[in-house]
């Protein structure tokens, strides 16, 4: 991988942490409403998995996606405008924090039903078998969702069908505010393809670079033997499940704990330690995020809400 694609993974991550907080300050002021499930932790699941994609593969995530539209191409203008739930967000500011979604850039949501997007992905790779061609969907849910019927159900039809999908399951270790093993008699997660001889993988959510390799050969994988792939992507998220979640299932020492060896620190260490680049460029490069932020901000109070008339937009297919 060239320095360019490093610097510019860096530049995504970064630019999901500040403008997660910010999203975050705006959330707890009242200017977005609804749910909001914050992606501090994770920025290297999405930026690696979407960095090893060809354009022409679609995404479809849960409803922890601002990271994943950000990742695809979508701006944070058009990202911070559907938080504010403004006419000029990528949804027209009806879909919210849970809804993001732009199949222009092969995003395709941002879905709120735990699991429920799952099948919606075989459907997908349906649809490309049918059509001949071989891109690849890459599907992105919780460890909690391998505990719902919609999971079974996909993976089984992928495997069956042999449809060109690659499962990642971000496994955050809480569903909600249960721990994985108390929710699942399988809590090693890639197991669970074992049961469809599905191929499967494993690899540490906190390093960008193993990310992005893993994703890459799985992706390969799944494009040269038309079949599914399971990757189970080991990660931690480092503030509640929602806006709302009081954290009382953990104590704040293992939050600190895991602070330490976050993402973004990883791969700024790695940077400077292999003199990829220098400290001087890589706080430009947050400097430049925070003005970004800054001003995706004041394009999303500026803009108008949608019209009455939205609502009856997108009902029908025209």
């Amino acid at each position: 991988m060239n320095k360019e694609k490093k610097l510019q993974m860096y530049r995504e991550m970064v630019l999901i942490r500040r403008l997660e907080k910010r999203g975050a300050e705006l959330y707890q002021a009242g200017k977005i409403g609804g749910f909001m499930h914050l992606y501090i932790g994770q920025e290297a699941v999405s930026t690696g998995i979407v960095a090893a994609r060809e354009p022409r593969d679609r995404v479809i995530t849960a409803y922890r996606d601002h990271g994943v539209a950000l990742n695809c191409g979508i701006s944070a203008n058009e990202v911070m405008a559907e938080l504010l739930g403004k006419a000029t967000g990528m949804s027209k500011g009806k879909g919210g924090s849970m809804h993001m979604a732009d199949p222009d850039k092969n995003m395709w949501g941002g879905h709120a039903i735990v699991g429920g997007h799952l099948p919606i992905a075989s459907g997908m790779a349906l649809g490309d078998q049918y059509a001949g061609n071989d891109n690849v969907t890459i599907c992105m849910f919780g460890e909690g969702a391998t505990n719902i019927g919609y999971f079974h159900e996909a993976l089984n039809l992928s495997k069956i069908w042999g449809l060109r999908v690659l499962w990642v399951c971000e496994n955050n270790e809480y569903g909600m505010g249960t721990a994985v093993n108390r929710a699942s008699a399988v809590s090693d997660i890639r197991q669970k393809a074992e049961g469809y001889r599905m191929k499967n993988g494993r690899v540490n959510g906190r390093d960008v670079l193993k990310v992005h390799d893993a994703a890459k050969e799985a992706i390969d994988y799944v494009r040269t033997n038309s079949e599914p792939y399971l990757l189970e992507v080991e990660t931690y998220r480092l503030r509640g499940h929602s806006m709302g979640d009081p954290e009382r299932y953990r104590t704040q020492d293992e939050v600190l704990k895991r602070k330490e060896n976050e993402p973004i620190r990883t791969f700024r260490k790695q940077l400077l330690a292999k003199k990829t680049t220098t400290a001087k460029k890589l706080d430009e490069i947050d400097a430049e995020v925070d003005v970004e932020v800054q001003k995706a901000i004041e394009f999303a109070e500026a803009s108008p809400e949608p019209a009455p008339e939205a609502l009856w937009e997108n009902v029908y297919v025209e």
